[in-house]
């Protein structure tokens, strides 16, 4: 799941008035030749953290957990070194020793996205319930969640945040609202009707304000892992019965669709396209692409990602390089979704990429049974967009969080 979900977008987001606008983004995408601030020694990637950190170490360590590669204590340590004592993540404190206060800008997919991180890497147990503890609080009345306290749910959000319930062992069906709602919920009430409407079985990231819905891809590959109640690093999952969008009202039902609906998508160019801000000219975006892949292979299985994911093995990796340890993150999940093989990527070994963005891991033994073969010389392994928001984050940064209730949870 990439978020996947920058500060910086939502920001961008807020300002343009895109309610349907994606939110997420690969973590060192924008350009970012003279960080504002120094970069800790243990994290991942040399782009400024202020509107990610948390966000793309989060991805770094499951990403690596799910490759059997253990992190080094500095790069955990770093990571729970960003949590405040109420429990919730920001984006990025420059002075982790510092009290958190109001000003400190908190938000659910920093702390969803760390919590499964803190999961993945183990040993952790009192972190995790605290970040557990405060997104619990900060849950809507819909049954959803928002990119901050006080917004209204959005698909992605409410997706990570199930995501980080289910890997501390929570149910997200007995995690409701005071209204009795619960994440899945919120979530269905974004997903488009198989019949009677375009685009069926997409969710939107969230409704515009004349509560209609438009399909938003990347909200969609967020919302198939959400339904689903798994978090960013699913297996394989099995082929349906049939690849048609029909009405339903569960939740199976709900990743079934959304997961059809990104196969139509990609069906006809093996990729989704992004339009950078501002410009009429559209792009391949790598990063909802290789989401969209993931969330296929985990709803679906692999029929339909064989020749996106071929696509993304040519064309993805120059993007990976240049946009940081998130990016190999999400073609590392990716791989794993989809039963390839992460350090065999188009000739690019993604695993050990990743690692070189930050401080070398304390163990690289693979922990999968076909890894084990590949190192007993018994068979192979096998084994989840770049927009310049630079421009308008600035601006837009303000304008979002003057909007943000004031309270801590």
């Amino acid at each position: 799941m990439n978020i996947r979900r920058s500060a910086a977008l939502v920001a961008a987001t807020a300002v343009i008035g895109m309610a349907t606008a994606p939110a997420a983004l690969a973590d060192d995408s924008a350009p970012s030749a003279s960080p504002s601030v120094a970069i800790p020694s243990g994290l991942y990637g040399k782009a400024d953290p202020t509107y990610d950190g948390v966000w793309r170490q989060s991805l770094s360590l499951v990403a690596q957990d799910a490759v059997g590669v253990k992190p080094a204590d500095k790069a955990v340590d770093w990571l729970t070194g960003q949590q405040c004592t109420n429990g919730g993540f920001a984006a990025f404190r420059a002075e982790p020793g510092k009290e958190c206060d109001k000003k400190t800008l908190v938000d659910s997919n920093s702390t969803a996205a760390a919590v499964q991180a803190l999961v993945a890497v183990g040993g952790r147990e009192g972190e995790v319930t605290r970040g557990v503890d405060w997104l619990k609080k900060a849950q809507n009345g819909d049954g959803g969640w928002g990119y901050n306290v006080g917004m209204d749910s959005d698909a992605n959000s409410t997706a990570v945040v199930i995501g980080a319930l289910v890997a501390a062992g929570e149910k997200p069906a007995d995690v409701k609202s005071g209204r009795g709602k619960t994440g899945q919920d919120a979530l269905a009430a974004l997903a488009l009707p198989c019949s009677g409407a375009k685009d069926g079985g997409a969710l939107a990231y969230q409704p515009d304000k004349k509560g209609k819905l438009a399909a938003n891809a990347d909200a969609t590959a967020a919302g198939v892992l959400g339904a689903l109640g798994t978090g960013m690093a699913p297996g394989k999952g099995k082929a349906p019965d049939s690849y048609v969008c029909k009405d339903g009202r569960t939740a199976g039902d709900l990743a079934h669709n959304a997961a059809v609906y990104l196969q139509g998508q990609l069906s006809t160019r093996l990729y989704l396209k992004a339009v950078t801000p501002g410009s009429t000219k559209s792009q391949p975006d790598y990063g909802n692409t290789a989401d969209a892949v993931t969330s296929i292979a985990a709803a679906e299985g692999v029929k339909y990602t064989k020749d996106p994911y071929a696509w993304l093995e040519k064309n993805a990796g120059d993007w990976a390089e240049q946009s940081g340890p998130a990016a190999y993150a999400q073609l590392i999940f990716a791989a794993h979704a989809t039963g390839n093989d992460p350090r065999d990527f188009g000739g690019t070994d993604l695993v050990k990429a990743l690692n070189a963005t930050g401080p070398a891991p304390s163990s690289t033994k693979a922990a999968t049974a076909d890894e084990k073969k590949k190192d007993d010389g018994d068979g192979g392994i096998s084994v989840w967009y770049v927009v310049a928001v630079a421009a308008v984050a600035g601006i837009g940064i303000g304008f979002l969080f003057s909007g943000r209730k004031k309270q801590q949870l």
